[in-house]
């Protein structure tokens, strides 16, 4: 008999569930979502397992008034909620008054097509690049995640960890947040970040280009950035799992003092009012290995 394969939300939960019974200063607190994942932890650490209800303003604000008090907070709920709703909770409640934690979502760009625009967040990285001090962390395998989580978590930063459905085919990064080099080719570099990879190797077989792989977009390993680019004439590809463009500004400023041609490919800006599946968004987006193909010859 086979078993599915774990998620990362199931491999989060695990991860953050052993952290809260080894570590005293780490709370977590919850807007309903998950929270049947979190029945045995709350009995365990009543005190720092707190389920707020589906009041995702006050979610982030109490994450933010348990760093004040000492702790290292852990905030989680589907993306749109945590970062685009509570954005001035994230600003405020962390940013303004100094302290930091761990926001985790789930639903990505699109992960749940079913339940609607309003379950989209294509724009939450590119939301977080407006804020100083945040580290985005974006898995591709669910074994990428616990290695993550503990950076996360031991940090005195911020994290925001951006988990998916969506994944590759198995595990390429730990938690170092360089860039990992997949092939090896001259006429570009193609970084692929998160649970795009393997569409982006299927989309590059067979092309003279190099594809490096990150599951740590902030901050990108801008040396690994110039020294591969270096080798293939700075020509680069970005492909993001979310808002096109999203890491354009940085890998510009990484190489700024060359001559730069570079591709963004992500999910565009166009609201698709028919939902159907995650599988139709990444094929209408352009993000399956046909529609990157596509951009990547054309740019060649």
């Amino acid at each position: 008999m086979t078993t599915e394969p774990k998620t990362m939300r199931e491999a989060w939960t695990e991860h953050t569930s052993a952290l809260l019974d080894v570590n005293p200063f780490l709370a977590l607190v919850l807007a309903d979502i998950s929270d049947d994942y979190f029945t045995e932890a709350a009995a365990k650490h009543p005190g720092r397992v707190v389920n707020v209800g589906i009041r995702e303003q006050l979610l982030v604000g109490t994450a933010g008034g348990l760093a004040l008090a000492g702790l290292r907070p852990m905030a989680h709920t589907y993306a749109p909620f945590l970062v685009e709703r509570a954005f001035e909770q994230v600003k405020l409640d962390f940013g303004h008054q100094g302290t930091s934690g761990v926001l985790v979502s789930v639903g990505a760009s699109y992960d749940w097509a079913e339940g609607s625009f309003t379950h989209f967040s294509p724009r939450d990285v590119a939301l977080f690049d407006t804020l100083p001090g945040w580290r985005v962390f974006v898995p591709g395998h669910a074994d990428e995640v616990p290695a993550l989580l503990d950076s996360a978590v031991d940090s005195t930063e911020g994290a925001y960890v951006r988990l998916s459905l969506r994944h590759n085919a198995a595990a390429h990064a730990g938690a170092d947040g360089d860039l990992v080099v997949l092939r090896e080719g001259s006429r570009a570099t193609v970084i692929a970040v998160g649970p795009l990879l393997d569409n982006t190797l299927a989309a590059t077989e067979g092309l003279d280009v190099t594809v490096a792989y990150t599951n740590t977009p902030r901050p990108l390993d801008t040396a690994g950035l110039r020294d591969l680019a270096s080798r293939t004439g700075n020509t680069v590809v970005l492909v993001e799992p979310y808002l096109e463009g999203t890491s354009a500004a940085v890998a510009s400023e990484a190489l700024a003092d060359r001559p730069l041609r570079l591709l963004s490919v992500g999910v565009g800006r166009a609201e698709l009012r028919r939902y159907g599946t995650a599988a139709d968004h990444e094929h209408l987006h352009g993000l399956d290995a046909q529609g990157i193909a596509a951009r990547l010859k054309a740019f060649l």
